[in-house]
């Protein structure tokens, strides 16, 4: 078993401290109670006996106890120690105050309440064993009884704390977690949108650019017998192949690899397989190059609704469609999951995914239901 982070184990060591503490000052008073005893009430070898015994449980958790691991047998040594105690001088009954929340952060809930019950019943048993009076040692039970319920319910209560001290502390560790991903994946997509864009001003300019001057200049001499204007026809040409690979290199892997219907049905099989959840990747339309920008803006929003459903949605199945229509391209992400509130959401990379369908003039739209699940939908013009 992986062992528990510093921010989980901190809890534990926060109330061991202070059950150390609590003992301490339990333990004192329990042996000056002890040494208080007139020789008539106790012997001095019974008095030793008993402070020995508060002694060695200090020893015993310092060296045993307070590791987390210790378990049924160290609190079933401690439980003899004490019975042995109690047999010597009653008093160190006392120490149960100390005891009971020790047994319950060693062990689970439910044994814990058996061995403080029986811890519980040690005094009055040992006080017959020593003194041979029932009338005693009856007197004493019901008493015990009642200690022992109180020491139960504090128990439960300390063990709620203890859990619920953990679970805030994985809490914590989980946000900052959650934190240094969103920075990471914010700080990826600004690259990406920031190559996107480039790639897009490149193609809009500089490419066309070189285009149109090489369409005017084979207007003005379609068969280039002018050396100067074919060597300007040249160099147009070259720069405009340095253009588009300059776009391509700017392009996402994914794409340089293929066509952007090619792109999403990988990204739509790689979730499948990562995630176990089915997926589907349906094309309709005749499709078309599109600019690459365009390619960019619907890849992302294809790879960021997977992300989404991956992490939040809870999903039995997820279907994705690339449509091409006559004037648009549209994307829709459709899972079963549990929702979310559209509205309210900011943290599923929506307002990323928007921006970057703006602008290309394209629109996202974004449907959720805790029934029906989610489904978002990127149209841009192409």
């Amino acid at each position: 078993m992986t062992p528990p982070s510093r921010g989980v184990r901190e809890p534990i060591a926060r109330y061991s401290r202070a059950w150390a503490a609590f003992y301490a000052v339990i333990a004192l008073g329990v042996v000056v109670a002890v040494l208080a005893q007139s020789e008539t009430a106790a012997t001095a070898a019974s008095r030793a006996v008993a402070v020995g015994s508060v002694v060695v449980i200090a020893v015993l958790y310092g060296c045993w106890g307070r590791h987390g691991r210790a378990g049924l047998p160290f609190v079933v040594t401690l439980l003899v120690v004490f019975a042995v105690g109690t047999a010597a001088v009653g008093t160190v009954g006392y120490l149960l105050f100390a005891l009971c929340p020790l047994i319950f952060m060693v062990l689970d809930i439910r044994p814990a309440a058996v061995a403080v019950v029986g811890a519980n019943l040690l005094p009055p048993a040992t006080g017959f064993l020593r003194g041979g009076d029932w009338r005693f040692a009856a007197h004493l039970a019901p008493i015990s009884m009642v200690t022992a319920a109180a020491a139960v319910w504090l128990g439960v209560w300390i063990h709620q704390v203890i859990e619920q001290s953990k679970e805030r502390a994985t809490l914590i560790i989980e946000l900052e977690s959650s934190r240094a991903e969103v920075a990471r994946l914010s700080h990826e997509a600004g690259v990406a949108a920031e190559r996107a864009r480039l790639a897009g001003e490149i193609h809009d300019t500089l490419a066309q650019g070189f285009t149109s001057i090489i369409t005017l200049l084979q207007a003005a001499d379609p068969a280039l017998a002018d050396e100067r204007l074919a060597l300007a026809v040249r160099t147009a040409r070259e720069n405009l192949a340095e253009s588009r690979a300059l776009v391509a290199a700017l392009a996402p892997a994914a794409l340089a690899a293929g066509s952007l219907p090619d792109a999403v049905r990988r990204q739509v099989t790689r979730f499948a397989e990562e995630t176990g959840i089915p997926a589907t990747c349906r094309l309709t339309g005749d499709t078309r190059a599109l600019p690459t920008v365009v390619e960019v803006v619907l890849l992302r929003a294809a790879q960021e609704a997977l992300t989404n459903v991956r992490r939040h949605a809870e999903a039995h199945e997820v279907g994705v469609l690339l449509a091409f229509a006559a004037d648009s391209v549209r994307l829709v992400v459709r899972d079963d999951g549990r929702g979310f509130d559209a509205e309210a959401a900011s943290g599923f990379g929506l307002p990323g995914m928007r921006s970057r369908a703006e602008q290309v003039n394209g629109t996202l739209t974004v449907r959720s239901d805790p029934e029906t699940g989610t489904l978002i939908e990127v149209e841009v013009p192409a």
